[in-house]
């Protein structure tokens, strides 16, 4: 019901006549050989999966690179039981092949869609209730670099933050995929938009994005500026992909009744917080993680952002900050760039010639 609910709003996208018999057999794939860093990234020939029940084939155009990728090939974040084991999360292309259930108007559309996994490959198993439209005027590679982020930081900011228009929000990473992706809707919902970055360089990139504060946290506090920028209140919400010894600094750059969401643990899953504190101004703590996240609610997160957000997207207000795009074959040297750190906004793999 949610697919064919969506479909009637999809009316105009474009429509292919691509048919299974066409399909070839085999497929070129970005495999991980064994854990480790980029150079463990393999090109590698597999066939080409079949669609269940409830799915549809896509052959991919694009494919978002993101760290939860490189931490998969790292060996710290195994994909979820039945999924692929191949890495890649986002993708963008067209359906080519449906599976048993699914609403025969759905073959050829454009789409972009998150996954939980295999998006490195020519050809992707995707649900259909996962998939967003490619809207005119969106290119193929931004398309493939906006479902991650943006389901990512719709729900954490937005359904678990409780973010609300006339609200200051702290933002780590301002130029991440997540950081580009968190600022631009903060802006485009009313909020006020702080930001950390790693150099000046980075801080004014992050302001180029719609930042109303940039801070290289590098050289200065991030829980001075932030209080000083507001007046000694604080912040009302902090997006954190650090946890760690940032956890307690997070809280205090907070005001009262402020929410501080969790996303990622690249500084350790361990941290101290002074508990009474945090009681008095009654503050709160949550994070999430997506993948994992049953077919159901991803679902109900993407008929969510099609009537909250896709409008955005369509009139062109909401554009992914792209920063490189690789061919399929050079996904080492995409997973060395974002694990360099250097990279501003999306780093994403062309996978279609």
């Amino acid at each position: 019901m949610v697919a064919v609910t969506r479909a009637v709003h999809r009316e105009g996208i474009e429509q292919g006549s691509l048919m299974t018999e066409n399909l070839p057999k085999t497929m070129s794939v970005i495999a991980i050989r064994e854990p480790g860093g980029p150079d463990v990234l393999s090109l590698q020939t597999r066939d080409v999966p079949q669609p269940g029940q409830g799915e549809v084939l896509v052959r991919v155009s694009h494919a978002g690179v993101n760290r939860p990728d490189c931490l998969q090939r790292a060996g710290s974040y195994p994909p979820p039981r039945g999924a692929s084991d191949l890495p890649g999360l986002e993708i963008s292309g067209a359906v080519v092949q449906l599976g048993e259930g699914v609403d025969p108007s759905d073959l050829g559309k454009r789409v972009c869609a998150l996954v939980n996994g295999g998006g490195y490959a020519e050809y992707c198993i995707a649900r259909p209730e996962h998939c967003l439209p490619v809207p005119q005027g969106l290119s193929m590679a931004e398309a493939a670099a906006i479902p991650e982020t943006l389901f990512t930081v719709w729900h954490n900011v937005f359904q678990r933050g409780f973010a609300r228009d006339g609200e200051t929000i702290l933002i780590h990473g301002g130029t991440s995929g997540i950081g580009t992706m968190a600022t631009k809707l903060a802006k485009l919902f009313g909020m006020t938009v702080i930001t950390t970055s790693g150099s000046d360089e980075k801080c004014a990139a992050s302001k180029g994005v719609g930042a109303d504060l940039a801070i290289n946290y590098k050289t200065q506090d991030f829980v001075e500026k932030t209080k000083a920028f507001t007046d000694g209140r604080g912040a009302q919400l902090v997006l954190d992909m650090v946890a760690g010894d940032y956890t307690q600094r997070n809280l205090d750059a907070l005001g009262d009744d402020g929410r501080l969401i969790v996303i990622a643990a690249l500084g350790g899953p361990k941290s101290a917080i002074n508990m009474a504190k945090m009681m008095v101004r009654r503050q709160m703590i949550t994070g999430s993680t997506l993948r994992a996240r049953t077919n159901v609610f991803k679902g109900m997160l993407a008929d969510e952002l099609f009537r909250e957000v896709w409008p955005l997207a369509e009139s062109g207000e909401l554009r992914p900050v792209m920063d490189k795009i690789f061919v399929l074959g050079e996904a080492a040297e995409a997973h060395a760039r974002m694990e360099a750190g250097n990279h501003i906004g999306k780093i994403v793999l062309a996978v279609e010639e």
